[in-house]
């Protein structure tokens, strides 16, 4: 990001410094120390915890140039996939929890490890009065349980979208749970749902005994494949991620998730016993 960005507030320095220097999961002092070295950033304290002293390194680059510039370059370099080619699960890890707090600047990192733009989260007040809006409906509604998860608070002061983005996930967390299928997307749900040559699916939502029961099953498939299209796996400048969605919205993906589980439920396995 070439164009200069505005100052971080402190809470954010802070929040993004505890992931990169987290005790289990972050930099080793070395890196960091390495890492700051290469940037040309100033080390105040170096002899604190790795928090601190991240943090305060942080500050001080912002200070200096009343910008947040430096500290984006700081995360692309933590961030280069090639840190990762032996542990991509630490890779998506950092990024899921840079994301959060980032997400309050409008930004996120992208899977490349690059910093781009991202949809601005909602402010706490805001993301309060919509989780308990939408939550009482969907209890109205009688939705599965599952799909409740995703319009708390923590959630939805993300964005809209990640919600939208997080529930369908469950989808294909539990269609790799229930089948011991891998992957994602399409080829998941052919996986696990798909009648194949065989004419016998991974899962089955009925006693697939009549065309209307196949053609049923067939539909819930391309249902999940159609809610993965629309709002799962973005990638980088991926313009789903800078569209508003409204609470209507979230509240209609929502309830639509409901109803792929409440099917799923019902399901048995190839063997024909529960899934």
């Amino acid at each position: 990001m070439a164009e200069p960005q505005p100052p971080w507030s402190y809470g954010t320095l802070k929040s993004v410094a505890a992931v990169l220097a987290d005790t289990e999961n972050g930099l080793t002092g070395r890196e960091i120390g390495d890492l700051l070295v290469r940037l040309n950033m100033s080390d105040p304290l170096p002899d604190a915890t790795k928090r601190d002293r991240l943090a305060e390194a942080f500050v001080a680059r912002q200070d200096r140039d009343q910008s947040s510039n430096r500290i984006i370059t700081f995360i692309v370099a933590a961030m280069e996939p090639v840190r990762y080619r032996d542990r991509p699960e630490l890779f998506t890890l950092r990024q899921d929890r840079l994301n959060e707090h980032l997400a309050f600047v409008g930004l996120r990192v992208n899977d490349a490890g690059k910093v781009a733009r991202g949809a601005r989260a909602q402010t706490l007040d805001e993301a309060t009065r919509i989780a308990t809006s939408i939550r009482d409906e969907l209890q109205r509604r009688k939705a599965h349980p599952e799909v409740l998860r995703y319009c708390s608070v923590e959630v939805l002061k993300k964005a809209h979208f990640h919600a939208c983005l997080e529930a369908t996930k469950s989808i294909f967390d539990r269609l790799r749970m229930t089948t011991g299928a891998q992957g994602d997307g399409a080829a998941l749900v052919d996986a696990a749902l798909a009648l194949g040559k065989t004419g016998v699916p991974a899962l089955a939502i009925n006693s697939l005994g009549t065309q209307t029961e196949c053609d049923e099953q067939t539909g819930l498939a391309n249902l999940i494949k159609g809610l993965g299209g629309l709002y799962r796996n973005p990638t980088a400048h991926d313009p789903r991620l800078n569209r508003s969605v409204s609470d209507d919205e979230l509240l209609e993906v929502l309830t639509m998730v409901s109803m792929v589980h409440r099917r799923l439920d019902g399901a048995r396995s190839a063997d024909g016993g529960s899934p």
